[in-house]
Parts: structure tokens; C-alpha cells; sequence
């Protein structure tokens, strides 16, 4: 996999030049894309990298309905009637909704043709474009089917930014939290300052640096198996939370602040269980309450979630296992936690 971060020169120029190349002599390419990334990213995309002006595009609902195994199999009926071969390139133009789908759909045509993630969100090029999970939706329930996949490229252009309304961006502010709280203890001390004085500005040196930082972790454990799973930090609270929300009735909440909430859950459980310093959890606490609403749950709600965090797919022997922190940058994973010590953790998280 080559990233492409962001540098002086424009990413695009860069990406354009390795298109241009000997390994995709002869390639087709087909572009991924939703309805937002279609008006307002693929213009810029065509103008900047010649080689795609002749792609072939396709494009799905907005958001996680497109994460359906129905959409992936009318993918690959398009593919096949565009009599797409395995020399074919799949590029993902979007979230992180986007390169989950096109990296599902990419692995399993013709046994797996190469793609190329192109993030739009912060989300994606902080996070969800690197390191070649691809993933769908089950019942409800996030990330249920998917292969392991590595992108040939991921392209970082923070001009994409640009499209992006602030609560999408803030979205994206969450994964870099996570990362540099489990990678990088001096900036994360530094963006949580940032978020709390209110002078934080996505900048692409940290963009780089949160994409550094899951590459190499994603280079030393490439399936899942171990030290990958430091950047699962929230997740097993925050897909339940994410799935509970979008039930109908109930008000969504985007992947990134649902992760953002599990991480308050997980300080919290580390306070408890590991011994992590209480004025860790109370300052991250603030900044969270500075970005999304913390929501509150009833008896009841708790119930439902533990009903998603039961299918959570990193669960092992029928117990719910999560990452904690004993300190800033000392995870530990695969913690076994007592669905009551859930629960608590669940109604005291407001």
C-alpha cells in the first residue's frame, strides 16, 4: 500500500503521476462515489488527475445505507456488465461509507482488484481509508461481513475538506483524539488544549501524523490479531451507540461522535479497572462535551445497546472484550467486561 500524504506539492499531482505510470498500463478505472462526493468532489478530482477524465462511475445512496450486501451485488452486476477484468481499478471517491463498500466490493470481484481510496472526510483520511478493512452492515449491526483488503493507494487531499460542513469535520476531530491517545501522548495534550481554548484548525501535518501513526500500526499487525486493536479504543461502546441511534424514532449520531461517546465510556472503565488517573477521564470529558451532545440513557436503553455490543465482532468465548488505557499512549487490550459493569458505565455517562 503507498499513501500519499500531504506535502507541499498537491496530492492529486502526485496521484496523477502514478497513474500515469507502468503498473496501471492498460487499466480501466471505475469511480465509487455518493450524491455529495459526485457534486462537489469529483469535479476536482477530473481536473486534477488526467488519467481518470475516461473513468466509469457509480453511484450509491449517502451514508450507511449504502453499506448493504444488496448494493455491493448490483456493484458487481455493473462491473460484470461493463466486462470490468481483474486488471481493473476500483477508485473510492468519499467517507469512510465509501471505502468500506468499494473495498468490500474490490476484494471480492474476480477473487480481488486493486482500488484506491481517495478519503473526502476527516474521518476517512484519518482513519477509516487506511489500512484495508473492508466492511458491511448485518441487521443493523456495524461491520458485521467484510475482508481484509489493502488498498494499492490511499490518497490524502485535504482540499476535500473544503466541502465539508464544521459537524462532519468535528466528526473527524474524535479519530485523531483516539489515535493520538493511544499513539502519541504530546499531541494529543496538544489538540485537547486546542479544543478547549478554541483555537483548533485542521491542519495537514497533523492529518499526516494520524495517518503515520495507523500505518505503522496497521504494518506490524495487518489482520487485527494484536496491537491493531489499540485503535478499537471506543469502538465496542461507540458502534452500539451508532447502531442504537439510527433505529427508527431516534436521533442519529455520526460514526465519529458515537466513537468519541465510547471513548468517555472507556476512561471511564479505566479509572475503575486499570487505575488511569481521574483528571484524565474529567479532561477529555470536557472536550467531548465540547464537540456532541453526551446523551443520556434509561435502564432499558442499556439493555438494547448491550444487545449490540453482544455482536461486537472483536467478542471472544461469548464475553465482551474492550481496550482500555492505563495511562495517555498505554493501552490494553482485551479487557474482559462484566455486562454490569457496562450498564453502570452506561447510565453514568451523562
Amino acid at each position: 500500500m503507498k499513501t500519499i500524504l500531504p506535502a507541499h506539492t498537491s496530492s492529486l499531482s502526485r496521484l496523477n503521476r502514478m497513474l500515469s505510470g507502468k503498473a496501471f498500463d492498460n487499466a480501466r478505472f471505475f469511480i465509487l462515489m455518493d450524491e455529495n462526493t459526485y457534486n462537489h468532489c469529483l469535479p476536482h478530482l477530473i481536473s486534477k488527475v488526467d488519467r481518470l477524465q475516461q473513468a466509469e462511475f457509480m453511484e450509491v445512496p449517502v451514508g450507511e445505507e449504502c453499506k448493504d450486501i444488496a448494493i455491493a451485488t448490483q456493484l458487481w452486476q455493473t462491473l460484470l456488465e461493463s466486462n470490468a477484468d481483474r486488471n481493473c481499478v476500483l477508485v473510492n471517491l468519499g467517507g469512510g461509507c465509501i471505502t468500506d463498500l468499494g473495498g468490500f466490493v474490490a476484494a471480492g470481484y474476480k477473487r480481488g482488484i486493486r482500488h484506491i481510496n481517495i478519503p473526502t472526510t476527516l474521518v476517512g483520511m484519518v482513519d477509516a481509508a487506511i489500512g484495508g478493512k473492508t466492511a458491511l452492515n448485518l441487521d443493523n449491526s456495524k461491520n458485521q461481513i467484510g475482508f481484509f483488503h489493502q488498498p494499492a493507494i490511499v490518497c490524502i487531499e485535504p482540499a476535500f475538506l473544503d466541502t465539508l460542513p464544521d459537524a462532519m469535520l468535528l466528526d473527524g476531530v474524535f479519530e485523531m483524539l483516539k489515535t493520538f491517545m493511544v499513539g502519541d501522548p504530546g499531541r494529543y495534550e496538544s489538540l485537547c488544549g486546542m479544543l478547549l481554548d478554541g483555537t483548533f484548525e485542521v491542519l495537514p501535518d497533523m492529518i499526516a501524523a494520524c495517518a503515520e501513526i495507523k500505518t505503522a500500526v496497521v504494518r506490524r499487525d495487518p489482520y487485527d490479531r494484536s496491537v491493531r486493536r489499540i485503535l478499537n479504543l471506543g469502538h465496542t461502546f461507540g458502534h452500539a451507540i451508532e447502531s442504537f441511534s439510527h433505529q427508527p424514532g431516534r436521533q442519529p449520531v455520526a460514526h465519529g461522535a458515537a466513537v468519541g461517546i465510547g471513548m468517555v465510556c472507556a476512561l471511564q472503565l479505566s479509572v475503575t479497572k486499570l487505575g488511569l488517573p481521574q483528571h484524565v477521564l474529567d479532561r477529555y470529558r470536557a472536550v467531548a462535551a465540547k464537540l456532541t451532545a453526551i446523551p443520556r440513557y434509561t435502564l432499558r436503553d442499556t439493555e438494547e445497546l448491550l444487545t449490540y455490543m453482544r455482536r461486537d465482532k472483536k467478542n471472544a468465548s461469548g464475553h465482551i472484550l474492550c481496550v482500555l488505557l492505563q495511562d495517555i499512549g498505554a493501552p490494553v487490550i482485551d479487557l474482559q467486561v462484566d455486562e454490569n459493569e457496562i450498564r453502570n458505565t452506561l447510565l453514568k455517562l451523562c
